[in-house]
């Protein structure tokens, strides 16, 4: 294991010496969007569909609004290498080859983006990279490839490597290699989606933390989670599913924001915008998601045949603006309840972004107050609903209605007069059990419960480290003797008052240096472990991360 041990040194040493992703977010510095395959076609792809979906890009206005990657999926590849260990394309597939679809798609104003896989055959059967990094970089380059996307199938263990360990290196040997090209590709990494909660068989999710630990730091977007549910085999749709897909991944994704930040944006996978058994409502709620995450927007349909109203939605520039917004933050959920979701985030331009989504099968109304939104000072504001352009001023709260499965986004600003004050706020909540933290309504303690989306659960971070119920504006959470408790909060404040919080997911309280955790019955500190279930947490989007 020692021999192992150094050879990931090794390659984490090299890394450190490459510009790339969040070191240098130049090679990504807003989130790709653009178009992929595999969803939508599977193994179904040839030449003719790339032309066919650039051309139709360009026509519809698609590429006008940034849409500006076309991206092969698996299977365009021959079975066998060539004499010189070279991976073939498929010429009954692309009978002009993958140079001249490059330069078809660079005079049209497109970036090329090509499959492969880490491991020593692709997820279709087909040649994998394993043990063959260098070469097929270099081929990629020669072709004239700007992106490259990279799964996890059929990863075969070196002596000594654990599946975690053979990952890692893998990966991290792609990200040394593609620093050494003149122009290091955009980035796909698909390895956390090997070890999420749906897909691992380990009862934890701690190879999950720690593999989101690494590639957020290795390249410019990672999968995290599961496939979105693919239209059907053999081209023949297969109803059923869907919506519960765009679901679990939206489930996963609110468990990771804070990993991202300009130049790394993490993936809940692609649009799927001509599915039949999709509402418009649905379609919609999908975009105003995944653009309200700051996500990768590929999509993954025949573009030739998209509706008129399906082009519409999918480039509306208001909306498209706050996925590429110059912050770059992935909203966070204010609130959970069992039907509604409440989520924010920061804008550029002084903004909050307020994205209302309606999970359950009938119309709701909810009210959502300014304090929940992150504002401090009461007075009036004004929100622009981003699918309608309308605007309305109010005051103490917005009322939002909703369809089933509809999202509501809005632009929220104060109007002339009333100070711009914002503090992160919204949940903490346990990513692995989904449990909030909660404040008690008649005493001193803290608990985590299923979310309800009460204020009790609904708490503040503060610059100065303090963390407040919305519930209970003057009481601190505080550590005293190892107790986590509300506090009445102190001038300064103490250390034993003060938070830090991490891309590690832990909530240190700086007094004893222990993190909060979930224990099985109560709120305790503890040991900061290595990404255990118990202590890691998902915070208000906004708070600055401890380094």
């Amino acid at each position: 294991m020692a021999a192992i041990a150094s050879l990931l040194t090794a390659v984490a040493v090299s890394i450190a010496q490459v510009s790339a992703t969040i070191q240098n977010p130049a090679i990504q510095p807003r989130p790709p969007m653009g178009f992929n395959n595999w969803a939508r076609f599977m193994c179904n792809l040839n030449e003719t569909l790339f032309t066919k979906t650039a051309d139709a890009m360009v026509s519809t206005g698609l590429l006008a609004a940034g849409y500006d990657n076309i991206n092969l999926d698996d299977c365009w590849l021959l079975k066998e290498r060539n004499s010189k260990k070279e991976l073939q394309w498929d010429p009954d597939l692309f009978p002009h080859g993958m140079p001249w679809l490059a330069d078809y798609l660079h005079t049209r104003g497109f970036k090329f983006g090509i499959y492969e896989n880490a491991g020593n055959m692709t997820c279709g059967w087909y040649p994998g990279s394993q043990d063959h990094e260098e070469i097929d970089s270099k081929t990629f380059e020669s072709w004239g490839v700007d992106y490259l996307k990279l799964d996890g199938c059929h990863m075969d263990l070196q002596k000594g490597r654990s599946y975690y360990e053979e990952f890692e290196y893998r990966y991290k040997l792609w990200h040394k290699i593609m620093g050494d090209l003149k122009k290091p590709f955009i980035f796909s990494q698909s390895a956390p989606a090997y070890f999420s909660p749906n897909f691992h068989l380990d009862k934890n999710n701690t190879d999950w933390y720690r593999t989101m630990d690494w590639v957020h730091n290795n390249g410019e977007l990672a999968r995290h989670s599961d496939d979105i549910k693919v239209y059907g085999l053999n081209i023949t749709f297969e109803p059923g599913g869907h919506w519960e897909s765009m679901m679990n991944n939206y489930g996963m994704e609110v468990r990771l924001a804070r990993y991202q930040s300009c130049g790394f944006y993490n993936d809940p996978d692609f649009l799927i915008p001509d599915w039949p058994d999709l509402s418009m409502d649905e379609k919609k709620t999908h975009f105003s998601l995944w653009s309200s995450f700051s996500a990768p927007l590929i999509i993954s349909a025949y573009i030739p045949d998209l509706t008129k109203e399906d082009i519409e939605y999918l480039t509306n520039k208001e909306i498209i603006a706050v996925d590429q917004d110059a912050l770059c933050e992935q909203a966070t959920l204010v609130s959970q309840g069992e039907y509604i979701d409440v989520l924010t985030k920061n804008l550029a331009n002084g903004d909050r972004l307020l994205t209302v989504l309606n999970r359950g099968n009938h119309t709701s109304t909810t009210e959502v107050s300014l304090h929940r939104m992150g504002f401090i000072n009461v007075g009036a504001y004004t929100a622009k609903d981003l699918w309608t352009g309308g605007t309305k001023k109010f005051h103490e709260s917005l009322e939002v209605k909703l369809r089933t499965h509809q999202t509501a986004i809005y632009r929220i600003r104060p109007t002339e007069g009333v100070k711009l004050e914002v503090t992160p706020t919204g949940m903490i909540f346990n990513t692995f059990s989904l449990n909030c933290l909660a404040a008690s309504h008649h005493s001193s303690s803290v608990t985590f419960a299923a979310c309800d989306a009460a204020d009790s659960q609904i708490w503040r971070v503060w610059d100065n480290g303090r963390v407040t119920p919305l519930s209970a504006v003057q009481q601190c959470l505080t550590v005293y003797d190892g107790e986590v408790s509300l506090e009445e909060c102190e001038r300064g404040p103490p250390k034993s008052q003060q938070w830090s919080y991490g891309v590690t997911g832990n909530l240190v309280n700086k007094g004893k240096g222990l993190c909060l955790e979930e224990g099985k019955k109560s709120v305790v500190v503890k040991k900061c472990g290595n990404a255990l279930d118990s202590q890691v947490l998902a915070l208000p989007g906004g708070v600055k991360l401890d380094k």
